[in-house]
């Protein structure tokens, strides 16, 4: 298949272009830079949150398949406002990507979500469903980050002529994540709380690649599936795992209220919120599962 595929060249879209390629289909990758790096990919230049701009770019182009993995994010956001161009492209980006899908005549297209959307509170030990209720506002300063996660799922389920599948997956580290934890560990900027903050469902990004590359043949138009390994850990855990197989100092242990103050949103992703993903429906109906089941072997893996 042709695969239009927005947000090539970041963390996600590095590895699921090498796993597009190795399938057998063909990538156009969609870029806001004219040299920006894609091997293998022939670049479609334009910028998502530029209509116009973008449907002349794609004007002449046939696609199967269109892939939203686009965010804004080069670093683990700290603070509420470094998620802010990420909530407009899941919202105004999608509504553009998906008069871009049907210029090209893509019928199938699948976006990027995000485990949190389940809520930034613990939820206990119960492992969450896509059955469980998703998008839902609480009145708290992550109010727009969930809306915007429920906004691109609910475009691409209800959009005319389009099969749209939301993927939703959990944190992600691997490649060059883990790169990025580690070089923080390092400088020691990367604290965690005291307690070893909230449990998390995570996800290496060669399965969350491989875990799109699935959907594509195998996803239902009009469902969401929880993208996570079999093991849901602390972040703290997760941290030391990283510093551990790295030969770097563990992460620092700080006062929870520390954390709040200078990284408000760290801290609600970090300690507010726990919880325990399952990813049963994913493994049952798009035949994959994680070649790197937890956050041990994630961690020993390759980053090349």
């Amino acid at each position: 298949m042709r695969v239009l595929l927005a947000g090539a060249t970041g963390a996600i879209g590095r590895p699921l272009l090498k796993a597009l390629r190795a399938a057998g289909h063909e990538v156009l990758a969609l870029t806001r830079g004219a040299t920006a790096q894609a091997p293998g990919a022939r670049l479609v230049v334009a910028d998502v949150l530029d209509r116009d701009a973008l449907l002349r770019a794609v004007e002449g182009i046939s696609a199967d398949v269109v892939i939203h993995q686009l965010t804004a994010l080069s670093k683990p956001p700290a603070k509420y406002a470094d998620m802010e161009m990420t909530n407009t492209l899941r919202t105004i980006g999608t509504t553009h990507l998906l008069e871009a899908a049907r210029a090209v005549g893509a019928r199938r297209f699948l976006t990027q979500s995000m485990v949190p959307g389940y809520g930034y509170v613990d939820h206990g030990t119960r492992p969450l469903t896509e059955a469980d209720p998703f998008g839902r506002p609480r009145g708290g300063k992550v109010d727009p980050i969930v809306a915007a996660m429920r906004s691109t799922e609910q475009q691409v389920f209800t959009a005319d002529g389009i099969e749209g599948i939301a993927l939703r997956y959990g944190a992600f580290y691997g490649l060059t994540g883990s790169e990025g934890f580690v070089a923080a560990l390092r400088n020691g900027k990367l604290p965690v709380p005291r307690d070893g903050g909230g449990t998390m469902s995570w996800i290496h990004l060669t399965d969350a690649a491989a875990a799109a590359v699935a959907a594509m043949d195998k996803g239902a138009a009009g469902q969401a599936y929880n993208i996570v390994d079999d093991q849901p850990v602390t972040w703290g855990r997760m941290f030391a795992e990283h510093a551990r197989v790295a030969g770097t100092r563990p992460p620092r242990r700080l006062p929870g209220w520390v954390i709040r103050l200078a990284a408000p949103y760290f801290a609600a992703l970090m300690i507010d919120t726990s919880m325990r993903v399952s990813n049963a429906k994913a493994k049952a109906e798009l035949g994959w599962t994680p070649t790197l089941p937890t956050y041990r072997e994630g961690v020993r893996a390759p980053r090349g």
